[in-house]
């Protein structure tokens, strides 16, 4: 990193954003301001807005930075090429969980990642609704409001709640599983204890950056599927999330038949 960041300070900045360009579009979206960017993916005009003005405030923060912001890399896919040079990059999520956001359910939120020759150095996700943030930076555990989180202990199989998209072959053997639109609350329930693990593929960076770094730091255990540690880039793999090792691996066998 060629400078110190302010934590707080781009914590502020996310605050700020969310105050003034999503929170006044939640619930108020018209029709004109939701499209389909892709089959069965939505943007709207929060999303678009706030990713433009975070990318903006961010550059007074640290001016050498690049920045990849999921809309940017709608517009522009070679933009996720900057996360395998050296330097820092910014990694933005402005509304994680748009469809929860269009329909008009809280489930959303803002992640952000500093990503510094590779590695998310600090990671940040932030729920405008109850206005929790959520921070870690690499080294200095997971923190919100001045208290220091931790993942829930592990356990059998069958005591374990998580996150998973297609979860036939974890049916009956473990005690609950679903997924509700956004990765940054899985990411938040897994360090403020309301799961144990998930399970995500076709990851983009802006999804995970932050939230691996959170939930590490909060005591987890995460690797990619084959056992190889998670990068912040576009990967077409699966990463699984567990509060450790033994479980992990309990649940890999599980995932992989």
């Amino acid at each position: 990193m060629t400078a110190p960041v302010d934590i707080d300070r781009v914590a502020g900045i996310i605050r700020e954003v969310a105050a003034a360009e999503i929170l006044p579009r939640f619930r108020n979206l018209t029709a004109g301001q939701i499209r389909e960017k892709l089959p069965g993916q939505l943007v709207t005009e929060a999303d678009i807005e706030a990713e433009r003005v975070l990318t903006l405030r961010l550059a007074e923060i640290l001016p050498e930075a690049a920045c990849v912001g999921e809309e940017a890399v709608a517009a522009t896919p070679a933009l996720l090429s900057l996360l395998e040079r050296p330097g820092a990059v910014w990694v933005i999520d402005p509304v994680d969980g748009t469809s929860n956001f269009a329909q008009g359910l809280t489930r959303f939120a803002v992640i952000l990642a500093l990503v510094v020759d590779g590695v998310t150095r600090i990671g940040w996700i932030y729920d405008p609704v109850s206005g929790r943030m959520t921070i870690a930076e690499q080294g200095g555990g997971a923190w919100e409001a001045g208290q220091r989180l931790s993942v829930l202990p592990g356990g059998p199989l069958a005591t374990l709640s998580g996150s998973v998209k297609r979860s036939a072959r974890l049916s009956g053997r473990v005690a609950k599983v679903g997924r509700k639109g956004s990765a940054a609350h899985d990411y938040l329930d897994l360090v403020h204890r309301g799961l144990h693990f998930a399970h995500f593929r076709r990851l983009m960076p802006w999804d995970h950056a932050a939230g691996v770094l959170i939930h590490a730091e909060a005591g987890g255990y995460g690797r990619m599927i084959d056992a190889s540690p998670y990068r912040p880039r576009f990967d077409d793999g699966a990463l699984l999330l567990a509060p450790d090792e033994s479980c992990w691996s309990a649940l890999r066998a599980l995932l992989l038949g």
